[in-house]
């Protein structure tokens, strides 16, 4: 049995975060799309077929592999309330102070009876550069390059290039995600550092994201954070 326990680290596949992109420990690359959602149920059955068409198009047109996230989280609203009644403690009118009151007491009902959950849809784009040499591969050759005259830094240079490169591959699966995405009617936006960061905290932190919920769900278009789509 090792005599101390494993860094919670080295628990998580991710090696870094940078240029809007996962890097996975070993080189590997994914960017992450936020996608709207679409109320297929309302639709009519034309619109339903020509959807259905169009997403079957989009998957045949895909040659490397997708992976579709759908992650539903349960909204605490306390925040929200406590929101509700600094306004009505601020209203001047007796009337609306009673209707904020009612309002407030309906919410916490349907919350006692109804978990209030969020969803958001989520598309992961990977990439693997060919001969793309993690972190650790290039530590281990470092004592070889020392022995000659800059070697460090070309060997830093060829890694950044071989990222660089990677990178731009990635940017066109990408693209061609977003296209396919768009033509179905979805909105698609590819999630920055700040995002991804957000992102993956919420995965790892359910709880304290739970307790730390500011605002009640609402729909909330693509583009404006993690909110539910």
């Amino acid at each position: 049995m090792p005599n101390e326990l494993a860094n919670a680290q080295d628990l998580v596949a991710i090696e870094s975060i940078r240029d809007n992109t996962v890097v996975i420990r070993g080189g590997a690359m994914r960017q992450i799309l936020i996608v709207g959602g679409t109320n297929f149920s309302l639709k009519s059955e034309t619109e339903q077929n020509i959807i259905t068409q169009a997403y079957q198009n989009f998957l045949n047109s895909i040659d490397f592999p997708l992976q579709i996230i759908v992650h539903s989280r349960k909204i605490n609203i306390e925040r929200y309330l406590a929101g509700l009644e600094e306004r009505r403690a601020q209203e001047s009118s007796a009337l609306l102070q009673n209707q904020i009151a009612e309002y407030s007491e309906f919410i916490k009902k349907f919350v006692s009876d109804n978990a209030i959950m969020s969803k958001t849809f989520l598309v992961v784009v990977p990439f693997t550069p060919v001969g793309l040499p993690s972190k650790e591969t290039v530590t281990n050759f470092l004592p070889f390059f020392k022995k000659s005259k800059g070697g460090e830094e070309r060997a830093a240079q060829a890694h950044r290039e071989d990222f660089e490169h990677g990178l731009s591959q990635l940017k066109q699966r990408v693209a061609r995600v977003e296209e396919g995405l768009v033509a179905i009617g979805l909105e698609a936006k590819a999630l920055n550092n700040e995002e991804l960061i957000e992102l993956f905290y919420n995965f790892y932190n359910p709880e304290t994201v739970e307790r730390e919920t500011k605002n009640v769900p609402k729909e909330k278009p693509v583009g404006g954070g993690l909110g539910t789509t």
